[in-house]
């Protein structure tokens, strides 16, 4: 009985990080209001090492349509401009000797369509790591000797009901994300 327990948990676990993985590549499709996480796959070179931004300044936004990038060493200025530039996140980095400013354009209707098809693919890839854990802890539960059909099948059943929570709230994220993407 513990095994199926142990079955079930770890399903839930991984049903689990594929909602986290979802929320954490949801973050970075940006809703066309400035936000410091947009800049959190932007890479500095640190003195001969590659090191996110947010270790070697401050990231705020003092406003829904700008983001300011305050450097703690003056002297990181161009390398964090060159390291948003690299990140190739379609933003025109401006210093202006103490920090740098940069301004979020407004989204065009086919950009926004365009990020809403690539939150679609991201929720759609969560649904396939939902089926695989489901696809998983049915296999493990096949392999269970000890276990009566009965519980093996009220444990497929557990299982399934989990699935199907899971694409929901799968589904549920995705419409916030696509709502805030298409909200002008």
């Amino acid at each position: 009985m513990e095994d199926i327990q142990f079955i079930l948990d770890t399903a839930k676990e991984a049903m689990d990080a594929a909602i986290k993985h979802l929320e954490k590549q949801l973050v970075n499709i940006r809703a066309g209001k400035a936000s410091p996480a947009m800049l959190g796959s932007v890479m500095v070179d640190y003195y001969g090492s590659q090191t996110p931004l947010n270790q070697v300044a401050n990231v705020n936004t003092p406003d829904g349509r700008t983001i300011t990038v305050q450097p703690w060493e003056k002297a990181m200025l161009q390398e964090i401009e060159r390291g948003i530039m690299h990140a190739n996140l379609g933003f025109n980095p401006m210093n202006n000797g103490e920090s740098i400013i940069i301004n979020v354009p407004p989204l065009t209707e086919e950009r926004r369509s365009s990020l809403a098809k690539q939150a679609k693919a991201e929720a759609e890839d969560a649904k396939v790591g939902i089926r695989n854990a489901r696809k998983e802890a049915n296999h493990e539960i096949k392999k269970l000797e000890d276990a009566s059909e009965d519980l093996k099948g009220n444990a497929e059943i557990d299982i399934q009901t989990m699935t199907d929570k899971y694409v929901e709230k799968i589904d549920h994220i995705f419409e916030n994300k696509e709502k805030e993407i298409m909200t002008v």
